[in-house]
Order: C-alpha cells, then sequence, then structure tokens
C-alpha cells in the first residue's frame, strides 16, 4: 500500500520503483492513494492510467479526488479508482470499496473511508464501515485493505483499533508525513497511522517551500506548486494469510528516487 502520490514526482518515482520493487519482494497486490498525482491537487484519466501502468492494482482518493471534474465520469465507470464510501451515494459519483484479484485468482476487498475531524463532515466512517459489512450481499473476501484518508492521528488510530479482526490492513493517508507505528494489532490487522507521500523530500509535504512558507509568514493565500528534487517513495508491505485474511507481516518500505 503506497501512501499519497504527489504531482509528477510522485508519478515518476511510482514508474521507477514500483515495477523492480514488485519483483524484488514478490508483491501480489498493490494499492496507491493517487488524489495528488494531477499537478498536486486531484486526479485526472490520464495520470490514474499512467499509475496502474505502473503496477497500481487500485487507486483510492480522499477529498482531492473532486478536485477535477473529469473525474465525475470516470469514477462511475472505472471500478479501480475509488472514492471515500462514506460520502454515501446520493448524488455522488462512484464507489467506496470494490472486490478485486491478485493475478492468482486470490479475491481482494479494498475499502476507502475518510475521517471528519477537521474535514468535510460526511458520514461516520465507524459506523458506515459497521453497515457495508453488514448489508453486503455476500460476505467480502477474508483479505480486506483499508485506506483511511484523515487529519487527526488519534482518529486514524480510533479507526484502526475499530476495525481490528475485521480488516487485514488499515493504513492512514492525507498528511503526506509517514508514521513509525506500524504493528499487528491483537487481533490481526496490520496497522501504521500514515503511510506518507511519494513526493519530494525537501519540500512542505511535497510542495514547493516558497509558495507554502509565505502563508505563515503573514496569513495570505499563495498557489501551492509541487516541489522538485529527489523524491521519498513511502509505503508498507503486509504479509496476509490468505485463508484467514489476517496479518502476518508488516514492514515500511522506503525508497530515495532522483527524478
Amino acid at each position: 500500500m503506497i501512501g499519497d502520490l504527489i504531482g509528477r514526482p510522485g508519478r515518476e518515482a511510482l514508474e521507477r520503483v514500483l515495477p523492480a520493487l514488485k519483483d524484488e519482494r514478490g508483491i501480489d497486490f498493490v494499492t496507491a492513494n493517487g488524489e495528488n498525482v494531477a499537478g498536486g491537487m486531484g486526479l485526472t484519466a490520464s495520470t490514474a492510467d499512467a499509475m496502474r501502468k505502473a503496477g497500481v492494482d487500485v487507486i483510492t482518493s480522499g477529498n482531492h479526488i473532486w478536485d477535477k471534474r473529469e473525474m465525475y465520469a470516470q469514477l462511475e465507470h472505472d471500478d479501480h479508482i475509488l472514492r471515500p464510501h462514506n460520502y454515501g451515494s446520493d448524488g455522488v459519483p462512484g464507489r467506496g470499496w470494490g472486490i478485486f484479484h491478485t493475478a492468482d485468482g486470490t479475491e481482494v476487498a479494498v475499502l476507502n473511508f475518510q475521517g471528519r475531524t477537521y474535514m468535510t463532515p460526511i458520514e461516520n466512517p465507524f459506523t458506515e464501515f459497521d453497515r457495508l459489512i453488514d448489508e453486503a450481499g455476500e460476505p467480502l473476501p477474508p483479505i480486506r485493505l483499508v485506506d483511511f484518508h484523515c487529519e487527526l492521528t488519534s482518529e486514524k488510530n480510533a479507526f484502526g483499533i475499530y476495525l481490528d479482526g475485521r480488516a487485514s490492513v488499515v493504513v492512514g493517508t492525507h498528511t503526506h508525513v509517514p508514521t513509525a507505528d506500524e504493528r499487528i494489532m491483537p487481533k490481526g490487522t496490520a496497522y501504521q497511522s500514515d503511510l506518507g507521500m511519494v513526493g519530494p523530500i525537501h519540500s512542505v509535504i511535497g510542495f514547493d517551500p516558497a509558495t507554502v512558507i509565505p502563508r505563515f509568514l503573514n496569513g495570505l493565500p499563495t498557489r501551492f506548486e509541487v516541489g522538485s528534487g529527489p523524491v521519498m517513495f513511502n509505503s508498507l508491505l503486509a504479509d496476509i494469510d490468505r485463508r484467514t485474511g489476517r496479518a502476518l507481516g508488516v514492514e515500511r518500505v522506503q525508497r530515495e528516487v532522483e527524478v
């Protein structure tokens, strides 16, 4: 599971790292958060296609999935791009979860949720997860990967604990800074509060400091621009029991990439 890709540098780093990493580590299935890959804000059909060609099986997202209007129609017919499930279904395009397959046919459920604290007050992710599990026409497959796009570490932590034993992996995205708390929880769910980003190292969460720091000096709005220079590729590798869905191992995988 790969963190938020930031603009062209993030996409190019993905293209350089992922194919070899999949071969090196025998990786069967890949998710990546793509909501910031199109110029730093949003996703487009072409950038989504580039991610898929690089080896991403499912693209997850968050609040910025709505930044590019072309994605509204794209979400309706591309099952491999998810938006947060708890936006609901009343007039909201796309879907927040799906069942996919590894190369050998193993079923994998990928679920995308968004937090509410300091974010859009959408449906409750905790109760929406319960409703999804309870009301699914058939039980979800044992392997369940959850991207929780959320502002607060405490909300992410609470969500991970709430899902322990009911998901294989729960990871946080959105804050772009990786946390060092990866672990397997008591009931078998692998967890990390935030994957971090695939974006320029010498930046402010992926953006050029010259376009961000003035906001902290005088409070005036500025137009953020994607940073440059070497990129840090942040991800989490989980080993999962195909039969039970329990995590057997978890490891942060980071690579510094020149783009």
